[in-house]
């Protein structure tokens, strides 16, 4: 006579500071300064309390699409340590509970844009969701070098979200603003991965250092800030922003690309405690973006 199964324990219930982990509130900083100086650039007004609710919205998507990478991901952040304390890995809440704030934080932002704000943010707000949930988590990141690249689209939305929200249509500037970002993610994420390495191999993610090397990630990085570089000084000489924003772009990439250089020509570095330059073109890379994005602002305002 076999034993009766027992149900799995009971995970205590949730605490809110769990909640608000699995939204990715250092992302989310990033993703809604983005997204409101999109809409502050934006060449009208939006009624305060519209703009409001459209920031709202786009912390909410972007809590959303981080909850569900969450759930979609909890094994492999189990075995990595830089994600191991996170709610799900660290056993602090049940996956369920994890799937269901993350689809109902999701309906409810997109729900609430189309409804406060307008159709066309709404959907950019959408597609940006099922982007990094979709395409980045599930279908890219487990499967090729190539998930951060094509991936880096979700988060390079919000600036477009934000001005369709003031608007209600797309124009050269918000695309110029997701192409910074699009073409940024890359020697941000890299470098980020150079010290990485050992987790992702680890846990399995084909991550570029792990299955081209060291050499070939530190080559791509410098290739991407070509790009990177062309598109953020770009608004300038076509005339879409003033010399505020055009100095303080240049001055901000000629420095992002000495980095960028310096990481491009070193020599293996051996261990993660000596990729000194790699963590400063990382930590530098997310000021950088709030540089320039806060730079525009001020040179609309000033202008």
């Amino acid at each position: 006579m076999t034993a009766p199964l027992l149900p799995p324990p009971l995970l205590p219930p949730a605490d809110w500071r769990d909640f608000l982990a699995l939204t990715k509130p250092r992302v989310m900083t990033l993703v809604v300064f983005t997204g409101l100086c999109g809409m502050l650039a934006a060449p009208v007004a939006i009624h305060p309390v519209l703009g409001f609710t459209a920031i709202l919205c786009i912390a909410l998507g972007a809590g959303a699409a981080g909850a569900l990478n969450q759930w979609y991901e909890a094994d492999i952040d189990a075995i990595m340590r830089r994600t191991a304390k996170r709610p799900l890995p660290d056993g602090r809440m049940d996956r369920q509970a994890a799937l269901h704030f993350g689809v109902g934080l999701a309906a409810f932002s997109v729900l609430l844009m189309g409804f406060a704000v307008n159709i066309p943010a709404a959907a950019i707000l959408t597609l940006s969701i099922l982007f990094y949930v979709l395409v980045y988590t599930v279908w890219l990141k487990r499967r090729t070098p190539q998930n951060i690249v094509i991936g880096g689209a979700a988060g390079a939305f919000p600036p477009l979200i934000g001005w369709a929200a003031a608007t209600g249509d797309i124009a050269l500037l918000p695309v110029l603003l997701f192409s910074l970002v699009f073409l940024w993610t890359p020697p941000h994420f890299w470098s980020l991965a150079l010290f990485m390495k050992s987790d992702y191999a680890a846990a399995g993610v084909p991550m570029l250092p792990v299955v081209a090397g060291e050499r070939m990630t530190r080559t791509q990085i410098g290739l991407y800030t070509i790009p990177m570089a062309a598109v953020a000084i770009a608004p300038w000489p076509v005339g879409l922003t003033g010399a505020i924003y055009g100095i303080i772009a240049t001055l901000g990439t000629a420095l992002f690309g000495w980095m960028a250089l310096v990481v491009t020509l070193r020599t293996r570095a051996g261990d993660a405690d000596a990729m000194k330059p790699e963590k400063r073109l990382f930590k530098y890379s997310i000021l950088y973006l709030f540089l320039l994005f806060g730079a525009l602002v001020v040179d609309r305002w000033l202008s």
